[in-house]
């Protein structure tokens, strides 16, 4: 690979590292290059983006972005790495865990995640990652909680006409 090559590497990883908040970085050394492009494909399906590059120019793609901000990564950069991009900081550990179960197999290990600024290091972390709420689940939460007190209320008048007659009586005019 020439130097022009490199950064020109470099350069598109940057792009990739400043788009998007959320990338795993993955070991798929053992698997295969028909499971590999099978999970290229999982991965199109769910608008993730895979990336493979060698560990020294990823390093250096987010050493010239912030060295201090993505630290935390830089152990994880060892073997064969696959980088998934993704808006969705859940979608990547779904992915995983989903080609995993269909091949029976416990590749590829997650080596570690940065999720909005926090790292997550180890296979181990990926069930947790499984569970993390996406901002439009914590929204529904949110509304689901806040529409709760006037749904028991509304669905007591409903079930007690009588009530509801009374409540509208006891209410003093002005």
């Amino acid at each position: 690979m020439t130097k022009q090559e490199k950064n020109e590497v470099i350069e598109l990883l940057k792009g990739k590292f400043s788009q998007y908040n959320n990338f795993y970085i993955t070991d798929t050394e053992s698997l295969t290059v028909e499971q590999v492009g099978k999970l290229r494909r999982h991965c199109f399906n769910k608008q993730v983006e895979m990336k493979v590059a060698k560990n020294t120019l990823i390093k250096k793609a987010l050493e010239s972005l912030d060295a201090e901000k993505y630290s935390g990564v830089y152990d994880s950069l060892h073997k064969v790495t696959a980088l998934m991009f993704s808006e969705n900081p859940k979608d990547p550990a779904m992915i995983i865990s989903s080609f995993r179960k269909e091949m029976n197999n416990e590749r590829p290990l997650l080596k570690a995640a940065f999720i909005n600024g926090d790292v997550f290091v180890g296979n181990d972390q990926l069930k947790a990652l499984t569970q993390i709420k996406t901002k439009n689940e914590l929204i529904g939460d949110v509304i689901g909680l806040l529409q709760s007190p006037i749904q028991r209320v509304l669905g007591a008048l409903q079930n007690r006409p009588e009530a509801a007659a009374e409540a509208v009586v006891a209410v003093p005019a002005e």
